[in-house]
């Protein structure tokens, strides 16, 4: 496929690397051919690189596959997950999913991402319930601005939560920033 055909969330293979379009910019002066400049991230790295290339160069288009996958446990330097339908299990090393081991929790169900045989990593949802562990006690006080306190849940992530919130409590956490989203 042509390079200025790709759009936000496409997959895409160049120079043997694979790569998500994030952004993509295409650029046409009246003197040169126009060229798109693509910020795409390496899902094999996980580097976010900015490549530009002109309308002429073709791309291989990439197509992965998502596997629902049950987490199990925490096995040293990997993860282990359990296909629900085979029973299979694969792991993965810890150092792919540094930022998403913050809101796992055993027995919660993931969405694997796959190419080919390549495992990838995980997709989280977009908020995931998780029990409040350690919690400061509420302090009244500056509530000029949002009044927040310091909690720990448990897979040990610290956020900041509102006052009303106390330990015991399930809360709901955003994936993508690990901010507070409500309660659960």
């Amino acid at each position: 496929m042509n390079v200025t055909e790709l759009r936000p969330g496409n997959y895409f293979i160049d120079e043997g690397n694979l790569y998500l379009v994030m952004d993509i910019l295409l650029n046409k002066t009246a003197m040169r051919k126009m060229v798109a400049k693509v910020k795409a991230k390496n899902m094999r790295t996980g580097a976010i690189t900015e490549l530009a290339r002109n309308s002429g160069y073709d791309v291989e288009k990439a197509i992965l596959s998502k596997k629902k996958m049950l987490y199990l446990y925490d096995a040293g330097d990997n993860l282990v997950f359990m296909d629900n339908e085979t029973y299979e299990q694969i792991e993965i090393n810890k150092s792919r999913l540094e930022w998403e081991m913050n809101f796992l929790v055993s027995n919660a169900e993931i969405d694997i991402l796959f190419y080919e045989d390549e495992i990838l990593g995980i997709t989280l949802p977009s908020s995931v319930a998780l029990q409040i562990t350690d919690c400061e006690p509420a302090v009244r006080g500056d509530t000029v601005n949002k009044a927040t306190k310091l909690a720990t849940v448990e897979t040990g992530y610290q956020l900041k939560v509102p006052l009303f919130i106390d330990n015991g409590e399930k809360i709901l956490v955003r994936t993508d920033t690990g901010a507070y989203d409500g309660r659960a």
